[in-house]
């Protein structure tokens, strides 16, 4: 291009901008229409007939970059709604686990001290059996005794029993074998 068509390009910026705002509807995508509107000439200056309508020809880009805009943003929303359909897109209610955490703390809590203390340091602090016996000053066999009375617990607990009672209750009866009864 000539320097007077240079200086026809910049007198059509104001056309351009209006045109671009009656088919964007806001000025900031206007403003980005224009621009794209002007790189898709200068790219394309060789095809533009030196005996044919300047004004014409950049408002047939500006329409046909406003059309390609549209087409992507809508082939791009299509896009998004297939892809949505492949998501889950319900989460479970917050408060339920929210519930949940308490529940089992709760239940965690109401375990007999030397038992919670047992599964604390085996399940919670990953220590092994030995590690955690040793911290208590017990031998591993009450240790291991203890673990499985509080995870029988918390099965129990899982299962719906009420933890919530006094730890004897809880306790199994024990019977005396072979000997008195006195």
């Amino acid at each position: 291009m000539n320097d007077a068509k240079r200086a026809d390009v910049v007198a059509l910026l104001r056309p351009l901008r209006r045109y671009a705002r009656s088919l964007a509807r806001d000025e900031a995508q206007a403003e980005d229409l224009v621009q794209d509107t002007l790189v898709r000439a200068y790219e394309r200056r060789n095809s533009f007939r030196s005996s044919g309508n300047l004004r014409g020809w950049l408002m047939s880009i500006l329409h046909n970059t406003f059309i390609d805009h549209r087409r992507r943003h809508v082939a791009e929303l299509r896009r998004l709604e297939q892809a949505s359909a492949f998501v889950d897109t319900e989460a479970p209610p917050e408060q339920e686990s929210r519930m949940r955490l308490q529940q089992v703390q709760a239940a965690f809590m109401g375990l007999p001290d030397e038992q919670r203390a047992a599964l604390h340091l085996v399940a919670i602090e990953g220590l092994s059996y030995q590690e955690a016996a040793n911290a208590l000053k017990i031998p591993v066999g009450t240790l291991m005794s203890r673990l499985s009375r509080a995870r029988a617990a918390l099965r129990d607990f899982e299962a719906g029993a009420d933890l919530t009672q006094p730890s004897e209750a809880r306790r199994p009866s024990l019977r005396i074998v072979g000997g008195s009864d006195v």
